[in-house]
């Protein structure tokens, strides 16, 4: 049985949600292993002269630790 952390993180995107989101997970793994699991806990967008400029996902990522 392994035993689990859980961290937030946040990833960005000028395109999309998923993109944010995917862009979270990439970023991650090239410090973090073994992740697992990850859930999108929150959007938000950020809006400049009324147009969307920066999608955001905020993010519990869940890894193995190891021993």
């Amino acid at each position: 049985m392994g035993i689990y952390k859980i961290i937030d993180i946040v990833g960005t995107s000028e395109k999309s949600f998923a993109e944010a989101a995917k862009n979270a997970v990439i970023e991650a793994s090239k410090t973090v292993r073994k992740i697992r699991r990850a859930e999108v806990t929150k959007f938000d967008v950020k809006v400049d002269d009324d147009k969307p400029t920066l999608f955001r996902a905020e993010m519990k990522i869940s890894f193995e630790i190891e021993r």
